[in-house]
């Protein structure tokens, strides 16, 4: 009977669309319990890509084209083959450009040269957005907000920010330039580089990380030298202190690029990866550097407001480190997020591939899933920490990785998911072509296909250019398991996922 059912195309009668995972679906006399009824991992997992002194890519500046290209294939292949799900992809090192701008040079760790353009030219950001996304991973652009130079980024060239607004950079005493956030040319500037990226590529989101206010080793620990605008603001009338000043300024920043954002393109996430204490005493037992009074970056305001979609502390310290403890921290964090947006802590234990080492990484993506357990999700620092690691990158895939994850959903972007697709079966040998198309394939960002052996269900994750896979018909072994049903589904940029569309054979 089953092979007369799979000579030809399953007749649309066979099709069943469940509109609830919650709910029983009979089909052609199969009962789909809800404990039974498929659905589909979420965890977002991700990792940083440097470009900063070439840390991950690439791998050092003035590379021939096709090399950089080849390193940037591997790096994307390794995440996909390990099922991870999104990149944090650094575009914006020192107010320079991994891209085509027409507001900052082209970056030094690119082409050995700042201001010199890939030759022969391509653009390394839509070459990365869409090698990305033909794996189905996600990619947030990385950027500094107020680094100007680097201290080792070489040669400041004429186009550098350094020479064409003097007035709004400093030099630090560590060698590096740093904008002066309270200026309001400083907040335009970044405002234009976000919405420029924004725009003008397909990303996903959008990425800030630790650095502020420089960390006061950038300038041997002495004050921020920005004595001229804070005098300015005293002669105007300000009140505030200049420790709330300095944190205004940034607030600031960050609540109007959120705003700014989701009024162009409400899909695009944007996440922050503060330092991974608030302040020394919150909670008690934690001890260590203050961001809020040395950077001036107040995270657990921004987390309160929901002037992020993720937020993703780094939490870069063991789980038993009793002053500077990852889940006490994370359980705090999580304790702030009343806007109930995603926690997704960046994780970094250290670059060796001992099984200490490997076990707290787990450890640590264990917690991040009961503690944050309606969206779980991690950031590694850095990619290098998976893919230079042979024992981190086998334990992952054979076990906590083992399965795809989806992205979780950001409901407060948007709910409506896409109509589900139509779907066709056939057979080829021992196997079912399982086909499908949309109405509105440019809406999708993955497929889903579901297949049930006997009473357990499995899932596939395929990208936005697939539009068929092969079902074997049994599983084989010892005790094989008949395909008995298989469904497909739509999943939209947001997380969204369309009704089932089910098919019993």
């Amino acid at each position: 009977m089953l092979k007369q059912l799979l000579l030809l195309a399953i007749p649309a009668m066979f099709f069943t669309a469940c509109t609830s995972s919650k709910k029983t679906v009979s089909n052609n006399s199969t009962t789909v319990a809800p404990s039974t009824t498929p659905h589909t991992s979420r965890e977002f997992r991700a990792a940083w890509v440097a470009t900063v002194a070439n840390i991950n890519w690439p791998s050092k500046p003035g590379l021939p084209i096709e090399q950089q290209q080849q390193e940037a294939i591997a790096l994307l292949d390794f995440l996909q083959a390990e099922h991870f799900n999104a990149v944090i992809f650094q575009v914006r090192p020192q107010a320079d450009a991994l891209y085509k701008s027409d507001i900052e040079p082209w970056s030094y760790y690119l082409t050995g040269e700042q201001g010199k353009a890939p030759d022969p030219f391509y653009d390394p950001l839509e070459f990365w957005v869409k090698a990305a996304h033909d794996r189905g991973l996600e990619l947030h652009v990385w950027l500094n907000p107020y680094r100007a130079h680097h201290k080792d980024g070489k040669e400041i060239s004429d186009q550098s920010i350094v020479k064409t607004h003097p007035e709004l950079v400093m030099k630090l005493k560590e060698g590096y330039w740093w904008m002066d956030p309270a200026q309001k040319g400083t907040q335009d500037r970044t405002t234009d580089v976000v919405m420029d990226l924004v725009k003008r590529y397909d990303i996903d989101g959008v990425h800030f990380d630790d650095y502020f206010y420089p960390y006061p080793s950038y300038n041997n620990n002495e004050d921020f030298p920005d004595s001229v605008s804070w005098n300015a603001y005293k002669q105007s009338g300000g009140t505030m202190t200049r420790g709330d000043w300095r944190r205004n300024a940034v607030n600031t920043l960050i609540e109007n690029l959120y705003k700014k954002i989701k009024a162009e393109k409400p899909w695009v996430k944007f996440g922050l990866s503060p330092f991974g204490i608030w302040r020394p005493g919150y909670p008690e037992s934690i001890e260590g550097f203050d961001q809020y009074d040395q950077l001036y970056a107040d995270a657990k305001l921004w987390l309160n407001k929901g002037w992020v979609d993720y937020l993703a502390p780094q939490l870069y310290w063991p789980i038993t480190r009793i002053p500077q403890s990852y889940p006490v921290l994370l359980n705090w964090w999580e304790s702030e997020n009343t806007m109930h947006r995603h926690l997704w802590p960046g994780i970094s234990v250290g670059r060796d591939t001992s099984a200490k080492s490997v076990y707290e990484t787990l450890d640590q993506i264990m917690i991040a899933r009961g503690i944050v357990h309606n969206s779980p999700g991690v950031i590694h620092w850095s990619i290098s920490s998976v893919t230079k690691n042979p024992n981190l990158s086998a334990a992952l895939l054979e076990g906590i990785y083992k399965k795809q994850a989806l992205v979780p959903a950001s409901p407060w972007l948007g709910k409506n998911a896409p109509t589900q697709p139509t779907v066709t079966l056939s057979k080829e040998t021992d196997q079912v072509k399982v086909a499908w198309s949309h109405p509105d394939e440019a809406n999708v960002f993955h497929w889903v296909v579901y297949t049930k052996y006997g009473n357990n269900w499995t899932y596939t994750i395929l990208n936005r250019n697939d539009r068929s896979t092969l079902v074997k018909l049994s599983t084989g072994g010892k005790t094989p398991q008949e395909l008995k049903q298989v469904a497909v589904t739509a999943v939209d940029r947001n997380g969204n996922e369309s009704r089932l569309v089910v098919v019993s054979l």
